[in-house]
Order: structure tokens, then C-alpha cells, then sequence
């Protein structure tokens, strides 16, 4: 597997973009602003979306892919969610007030974009690899995702706080390589992190205690402005890992 990220911040400015992740050429991990990077060529080999939740900055380029390319495409997008998060989907984007509702265009036999909902610890195989969403606390229903490619696993928790359902799982996947995990607040920031269900580094150093692999850890959704303060205070407090700060444009191959 390849992955390639395509947008990691908490906002938008001068090169940077929301999030959004490319597995090999075909599949991606979110749908924020990072995707406006790519070229139609890229676009046009996109055959599926896997959403944490329904956060816009998370699913901001959604419309506007398969508005792009669907009349280009012979077969629909499908965007893999759960039910909750499909369901504001339609309710709140595609629902021809906001944007057209392209999984019945041109006609609902054969849509631009389908729904395909997502089940918490099934399993979804894409050829040899293997997709599973994770348990996640949010402020909305969210999962995050484990990429296994038989040899290793990348797991991205998504937007999260604290919960042990989430480490339980972790810590049963023995092939774990990569841990992508968020702070979006630096800890002056940490109630409003504790009432939108996002992580500040104090949090984060305690949960990552519980982490018992040896994985090489990235930190995404850093706001800007807190990047490097947030990045400082979880170096500071951190004594068994060295997370670092993820960066767009960096791949990773497992």
C-alpha cells in the first residue's frame, strides 16, 4: 500500500489543506480541501471514499469531485461511511439545495456516486487490501481507519478524544506500523478540545501511554497559528514515543 497525503491541517492558508489522504491511486481517506491538489488524470482513477465523519473539513471536495468527474467516469464513486454520516450526506450537501443529488444523476440506475455503509470493526477488501473502520469518539459519529496490506498496517484515527474502545482495538493489531493521531488544540485550547471531542497534548501523552506497540506515531489537524506550540508540548511531555508532526505531501509504503 501507498499512501500519500494530500492535506493534514486544521485549516486552509498558504499551502495548507484539510484532510484528505490518496491510498495507491484509487482510494481516498477523507475528502477535504487536500484534494484540489491533485490533476483530472488523478481524479479520474478515484473509485472510492472512505469518511470518518461529516465534518466539512473532512469532506469539503466530495461535491465537487464527483461534479468533476462524473460524467467522465463508467461506473459510480462510492463513498464508504457510516449510516449517521451518509445520512447528513443527503440530508446537508447533496440534496439539490446546496449541490445536486448525484446518486441519482443522471438516473438512480446509473448514478455518478453511490452510498456503500460502513460497519465498525468489518472489514472492507479491496483487492489485496484491507480496510477497517475503528471506533472513535467525536463530537459527531466518526470511526477511524486501519490500511492492512498483509505485511503492515497504517491505523488514522480520524478526528478523536479519548477512548479505550479505540486502544483495545490498536493494541490487537500485531502488525502495526504507523499511528496517525490528532491534536487540534495546543492545551491553552483544552476545553474547547474536551467539548468538540478533539484531543489537546495533555490528553494525547495520556492516551498514547496506553499504546502497546512500538509504532512510528504522526500528529495531523494541528491549527495553524498552534502548530508549533502543539508540537512542543507533546515532545515536551512524551518520554516512550518521538511523535511527529505530519506533513502534506509525505508518503508513506507498507
Amino acid at each position: 500500500m501507498r499512501l500519500e497525503i494530500l492535506g493534514c491541517s486544521g485549516g486552509i492558508g498558504t499551502g495548507s489543506y484539510t484532510t484528505a489522504m490518496l491510498l495507491d491511486e484509487d482510494i481516498l481517506i477523507d475528502a477535504g480541501t487536500g484534494v484540489g491538489t491533485l490533476a483530472l488524470d488523478d481524479l479520474l482513477k478515484i473509485d472510492h471514499i472512505f469518511v470518518t465523519h461529516a465534518h466539512l473539513d473532512h469532506i469539503a471536495f466530495i461535491p465537487f469531485l464527483v461534479d468533476t468527474t462524473g460524467s467522465l467516469r463508467d461506473r459510480p464513486l462510492v463513498v464508504h461511511a457510516l449510516p449517521s454520516t451518509l445520512q447528513s450526506l443527503q440530508a446537508h450537501i447533496f440534496n439539490w439545495h446546496i449541490w445536486p443529488d448525484f446518486s441519482c444523476i443522471p438516473d438512480a440506475t446509473h448514478p455518478y456516486m453511490r452510498y456503500e455503509p460502513i460497519t465498525i470493526g468489518e472489514t472492507i477488501v479491496l483487492g489485496s487490501r484491507r480496510i477497517t473502520p475503528l471506533p472513535a469518539f467525536h463530537i459527531v459519529p466518526a470511526v477511524g481507519f486501519q490500511l492492512d496490506s498483509g505485511q503492515s498496517s497504517l491505523v488514522f484515527t480520524g478526528d478523536t478524544t479519548a477512548d479505550d474502545a479505540l486502544w483495545q482495538v490498536i493494541n490487537r493489531i500485531a502488525n502495526l506500523r504507523y499511528l496517525i493521531i490528532e491534536s487540534a488544540f495546543s492545551n491553552t485550547g483544552q476545553d474547547i478540545a474536551i467539548r468538540s471531542g478533539h484531543f489537546h497534548p495533555a490528553m494525547l501523552i495520556n492516551e498514547l501511554n496506553k499504546l502497546q506497540h512500538d509504532a512510528e506515531i504522526y500528529i495531523t489537524h494541528l491549527r495553524q497559528g498552534e502548530t508549533e506550540v502543539t508540537m512542543r508540548e507533546i515532545l515536551g511531555g512524551s518520554t516512550r514515543f518521538n511523535p511527529r508532526r505530519l506533513m502534506s505531501n509525505q508518503v508513506f509504503e507498507f
